[in-house]
């Protein structure tokens, strides 16, 4: 295949672009590079059968030849990101979504769709199935980046409807590893870089709030099976192993030798309480579940970020960010 990733030099799209080449295909990736790094995507510069082309999603976009996937990725998508790039965020999930459909259409290939477990907000369901319409607060802070992902699906189930593209919708539970950009707002890179430079661990909360944590290979995986082999329906991709913050916090500090307090925050505006997908569909349609345990991949991202951020993992003088890091995702 040939396909088109959008956002490839993102933390997730740039996995992603490594598994359909792993797998034989073609790759275009393409990215504005707001929050992507054209380093995730270094280890490709010699590859042949991989394209980048710097552009924004969000305007006009076409590309040469046959297509038949265009997977779309691009988006700011942490707390950090999101609310320091509002209408960006709104533009990519809107007009992005337009463009990347369009380009779909017209090459009468496959889309997919990078939507996100935001979708459900503070949820009053839980585990959350896919046939839970969610609890959004439409003008809060976090609105810009929920909204935009459900406004995104609303408009990949329109042109499924009315123009018979073949399309996918994945909704993306909390994923991390290498890749991940340090200080980037999340609760896992936070944690780990706090820890490494002997900073204060933030806690936000009572850090009794609850998430589930996919490691990126699996959640790379899950996302490639739906592309193969699922349909148009949303679909769940996640880990349904449940830790509350604190629990992460007291892990990372372990598995770091950390010697880092915790310290508490006050809870940003509409932070959701819990977080688990049910993974039931996922399991039936493609027969995928998660494979690494969060002590694996927390122990692999942290080896990740020990070199990110150039220090020992005890080696508590590394100079502080003054960059705030928003609430945890």
């Amino acid at each position: 295949m040939r396909v088109l990733i959008t956002g490839a030099a993102g933390f997730l799209g740039s996995h992603l672009c490594d598994r359909f080449l792993a797998d034989g295909h073609e790759v275009i990736g393409l990215d504005n590079l707001v929050t992507g790094h054209e380093e995730n995507l270094a280890h490709l510069q010699d590859e042949p059968r991989f394209r980048f082309v710097r552009h924004d999603i969000s305007t006009p976009t076409d590309v040469e030849g046959k297509l038949d996937g265009v997977l779309h990725f691009a988006s700011p998508a942490s707390p950090v990101d999101y609310l320091e790039l509002p209408i960006e965020t709104l533009l990519v999930g809107s007009a992005g979504t337009h463009q990347a459909l369009e380009l779909a259409r017209r090459k009468n290939a496959r889309f997919f769709m990078a939507s996100t477990s935001e979708v459900y907000g503070d949820p009053l369901v839980h585990p959350q199935r896919e046939d839970y319409w969610g609890n959004v607060n439409p003008v809060g802070p976090r609105a810009v980046y929920d909204e935009a992902k459900r406004f995104s699906e609303a408009m990949t189930m329109a042109y499924h409807t009315h123009h018979r593209v073949d399309t996918r919708i994945v909704r993306i539970f909390n994923t991390y590893g290498p890749r991940m950009r340090p200080r980037d707002g999340r609760v896992v890179s936070n944690f780990i870089v706090q820890a490494l430079t002997g900073e204060p661990i933030t806690i936000y909360g009572d850090g009794s709030q609850t998430r589930s944590f996919c490691y990126v290979s699996d959640e790379v995986e899950g996302i490639f099976r739906l592309f193969q082999q699922g349909d148009a329906q949303p679909t769940n991709i996640g880990n349904p192993d449940e830790y509350t913050v604190r629990q992460l916090a007291d892990l990372v500090v372990e598995l770091t030798g950390s010697r880092s307090a915790i310290v508490r925050e006050p809870l940003p505006v509409d932070d959701p309480k819990v977080r688990r997908p049910d993974i039931t569909r996922a399991r039936q349609l493609l027969g995928w579940e998660p494979r690494v345990h969060v002590r694996e991949g927390l122990a692999r991202t942290i080896e990740y970020f020990a070199r990110q951020v150039g220090t020992s993992r005890m080696d508590p003088r590394q100079p502080h960010s003054s960059r705030p890091l928003g609430g945890p995702r």
